[in-house]
């Protein structure tokens, strides 16, 4: 076994990594960016080392350096993750060529199934059924778009070489093909150096299910069971479980044969995920291969909570020439588990990327309950920052129970549990998902999200009375605190005769609120918001806060930023704003006719010009950041008056881009 190992690859993957390493007293080395310097994975490993600048491209994408890196800390073998260079043939070859072991498939195995349109041709030759589409060599937009035509619409244009949902647009109509062909082939340039792409038939209510295979340098292979990967945006997964809700053993024998089929075909070693797009009709599940991920998904974990086992131990024990340490017939699925991506982005706002500082940071222990477990993957800590260079992933939270119902459950206790102050994210929408029809059933399909939208977007699972409360009782609780410390800084409203009255005033959920809150003589509370009054009563148990008002009673926990009350409860989360009238005064401006960056990137195009008239909701502009391309449409009818930066031009968040006039 491995005395030393470089882990070429950041976040929570490295975190994950390294932590198995260390239990085989296998030291380890992290390499870094400069925005990376005091990450959390560099503090996991026991050696670092500094690689370039804060751009993939000047750090985790340079091989060069991080096999230099390897070669001056002795490691013997590099564990890429996932991402970044995992999948890149050139990489593997350069580790082989230093005699630095790649952890990993050969470079062989990696250029034959790294590009999709010779993978799909390689595996049409071994009888494993492809989705109807145009896979070949010639990339003239002429003949994708006879082809498109050919196939019949809708039609899914894919990168070749790319995953992670980049690079990929599902087509309606054959007038919307071109402007998708283009935009997918500058995002898989840009993310992939490739811009080569497949089109291919769009199927409909299809569902996502990948096999997990593994081999070794003695030819064996084995498969270790499915996961649903069906629910996703923007063609990236949300959830993933394992097993497959309603799959049969047939299927997953079939399934598993054909995946370990298609190893078997390019003499694949290590772990790899083949790919399926999954065809309901009429209670039949048809298969289709898709694509084969040559490197350890993100999603593993479910496949360790079903199977016990430790996928990153097998990739290392594989590496070192050992063979498989279980044969098929030994593998057996045991319970059900569900994983769900915590994300730094707005789901309500088209998941548009979000940076900024992890202000709180509070998520369920690591534990162990009679039939359950909660397991989080993380690479950050409360105090850190997401920053625009990577993904926008903050953590993996993973589920385990004896069914599908009690992992369901205790997901979205774990879920509640999970308090990120600081900047937006997604775990209010993961609760809503999970709660869904859709989902709570199983009744699922890649657009599983759109179907349930009405219950998943710009929700409010607590009230404005709850949230009002809670943000008063944590506002009193610490002037008692304050004044435990300073008697005369007491502020609790008590007097011999009358009533003490505080004029509050709140946003909540857009709307502006005016409330009361009297003092009684004997010290008891009567809140009054919008003129509706009831009595307010409250005490502190640990970190939460127990009232009573009204009707509402329930435990929150508040975390207090600036004039901002953050209130986390059962229900859910929301956000309870304390307004200053003297400041906000004179704030009558509207931003009328300026159009801003919603998050730091690149300027890719303008689609317009100074003096263009332009309609509500057309594209103006798209930029680049966190890996993805962002379309800014027309607020409002009106014609360009000025266009303030060029492509190319990176931006901070909030910067105006280009001026409209009404």
């Amino acid at each position: 076994m491995f005395k030393k190992i470089l882990i070429a690859n950041r976040g929570e993957i490295a975190c994950r990594v390294a932590a198995t390493a260390k239990r085989m007293a296998i030291r380890t080395v992290a390499v870094y960016s400069e925005a990376d310097a005091d990450a959390k994975h560099v503090h996991a490993c026991d050696e670092a080392v500094a690689i370039g600048g804060s751009a993939p491209k000047d750090s985790y994408l340079r091989w060069e350096r991080i096999i230099e890196a390897a070669k001056a800390t002795g490691a013997e073998a590099i564990h890429p993750g996932y991402g970044f260079l995992s999948e890149n043939e050139g990489f593997a070859a350069a580790c082989a060529e230093a005699g630095i072991v790649f952890i990993g498939p050969p470079a062989s195995a990696i250029q034959a199934m790294g590009l999709k349109a010779e993978s799909k041709q390689l595996i049409e030759k071994a009888g494993v059924p492809l989705v109807p589409g145009y896979h070949g060599s010639d990339q003239d937009p002429g003949l994708l778009q006879r082809e498109a035509d050919r196939i019949g619409y809708p039609v899914l244009i894919k990168a070749s070489a790319g995953g992670g949902g980049k690079g990929m647009r599902a087509v309606e109509k054959a007038g919307d093909f071109a402007a998708a062909l283009a935009s997918c082939q500058r995002e898989a340039r840009n993310s992939f150096g490739d811009e080569a792409v497949l089109v291919e038939k769009y199927v409909t209510r299809p569902r996502h299910i990948e096999i997990q295979v593994f081999g070794d340098t003695q030819g064996n292979y084995v498969y270790l069971f499915e996961r649903d990967c069906s629910v996703q945006r923007r063609h990236q997964k949300v959830l993933e479980e394992a097993p497959a809700p309603g799959m049969t053993e047939a299927l997953r024998r079939r399934m598993g044969e054909a995946a370990v089929a298609a190893a078997r075909a390019v003499k694949y070693v290590g772990a790899g995920t083949v790919e399926f797009i999954v065809e309901q009709r009429h209670g039949e599940m048809n298969f289709f291969f898709m694509e084969m991920n040559t490197r350890l998904q993100v999603e593993h974990p479910v496949t360790e909570a079903i199977t016990g086992l430790d996928l990153v131990e097998w990739q290392l024990r594989v590496a070192a020439g050992e063979p498989l340490p279980r044969k098929q017939e030994e593998l057996r699925i045991h319970g059900h588990a569900i994983e769900a991506r915590i994300c730094a982005e707005n789901p309500d706002n088209n998941f548009l990327p979000a940076t900024g500082t992890l202000q709180v940071y509070r998520k369920p222990a690591h534990a162990a309950f009679e039939r359950a477990t909660v397991r989080v993957d993380d690479g950050v800590r409360e105090g850190d920052a997401i920053s625009p260079f990577y993904d926008s992933m903050i953590a993996k939270l993973i589920v385990h129970g004896a069914t599908r119902e009690e992992a369901l459950a205790r997901l979205d206790e774990a879920l509640a549990a999970t308090h990120i102050v600081g900047l937006a994210t997604n775990v209010q929408f993961l609760r809503h998902v999970v709660k869904s029809r859709s989902f709570a059933q199983a009744d699922l399909d890649t657009a599983l999200i759109q179907r349930e939208a009405a219950v998943l977007f710009h929700q409010q699972p607590v009230s404005l009375e709850l949230a009002a409360a809670a943000a008063v009782a944590k506002t009193l609780l610490d002037e008692q605190a304050l004044a435990s410390d300073d008697p005369f800084s007491r502020r609790d409203g008590w007097r011999s005769h009358g009533v003490a009255t505080r004029r509050l005033e709140f946003d909540f959920a857009g709307q502006h609120t005016k409330a009361e809150l009297a003092t009684l003589h004997d010290g008891a509370l009567v809140l009054a918001i919008n003129g509706a009054s009831a009595p307010l009563a409250f005490r502190r148990r640990g970190e939460a806060i127990e009232l009573r008002y009204g009707e509402h009673q329930g435990r929150a926990i508040v975390y207090t930023l600036g004039e901002a009350d953050h209130v986390f409860t059962a229900q859910g989360a929301a956000q309870i704003v304390s307004v200053d009238l003297l400041a906000h005064a004179g704030d009558a401006a509207a931003e009328g006719g300026r159009l801003t960056a919603p998050m730091p990137g690149k300027v890719v195009s303008f689609s317009v010009r100074a003096g263009d008239k332009v309609k509500k909701g057309q594209a103006l502009a798209v930029m680049e950041a966190m890996k993805m391309e962002h379309t800014i449409a027309a607020p409002a009818d009106g014609t360009v008056e000025e266009l303030l930066y060029a492509p190319g031009d990176q931006v901070a968040e909030g910067a105006e881009l280009l001026r409209l006039a009404a």
